[in-house]
């Protein structure tokens, strides 16, 4: 697995140290990530969109109605900035200035191109299996109007980098003796108890690798 050399694109200017560039680090923020936020230019205006994603090799599939504007943009080939962010904790210092958040984000620069009709089944497997693993089987396949409503992307990484801030405040020297308390609030995503669709037919209970996914997430 090759890294990303770092380059006027993708290089980390702001405190370099927390910086990046090997697949293993940028890919498992990805993996991690449920929402990315998708940069693009259309009109002559900058706009950002959060959407779901799964990553596929070296590349960011994206997917959506045939008639977004996000899709639409995606699939032109125009330049692309997909960016995640997981917020690990609030690094509150003894002053104002030096307070921060313990994060891991990636920052990815590509180019899109519509997915064959061949491969778009598949695409949707990937979508579904990254958010649930073992979902797909259990639920019925998109129909051919389905498929044909639906478009997907895939976005080339061509260059991306990571950064991530880990530990406590880092305060200047003499505030070190200020009476205030300093650390880290830790943050981490959680889900919680089911909530049952109402019109469920009774009698169905929550599958096993749901279970399964929940205990593995409070573990």
């Amino acid at each position: 697995m090759s890294d990303f050399i770092p380059s006027e694109k993708n290089r980390v200017r702001r405190v370099p140290n927390r910086g990046a560039y090997d697949k293993e680090t940028i890919y498992g923020i990805v993996d991690a990530a449920i929402i990315c936020h998708v940069g693009l230019v259309q009109d002559g205006e900058p706009v950002v969109i959060p959407t779901l994603h799964a990553r596929r090799g070296d590349e960011i599939l994206l997917h959506g109605a045939t008639t977004s504007r996000l899709i639409g943009a995606a699939a032109s080939g125009q330049p692309l900035c997909i960016t995640m962010t997981l917020v690990d904790g609030l690094v509150l210092a003894r002053s104002a200035f030096h307070h921060s958040a313990n994060y891991r984000s990636a920052v990815i620069f590509g180019r899109g191109q519509t997915v064959p009709v061949d491969e778009k089944m598949a695409c949707l497997l990937h979508f579904t299996e990254k958010l649930l693993p073992g979902r797909w089987v259990d639920v019925r396949s998109p129909n051919a109007q389905e498929l044909k409503a639906t478009t997907v992307v895939a976005v080339t990484i061509e260059s991306a980098s990571a950064k991530v801030r880990t530990g406590p405040p880092k305060d200047d020297e003499e505030d070190y003796a200020l009476p205030v308390w300093a650390g880290v609030l830790p943050i981490q995503q959680q889900f919680g108890a089911l909530e049952t669709d109402p019109q469920l037919t009774a009698g169905i209970a929550p599958p096993d690798y749901l279970t399964r996914f929940l205990k593995g997430a409070k573990a």
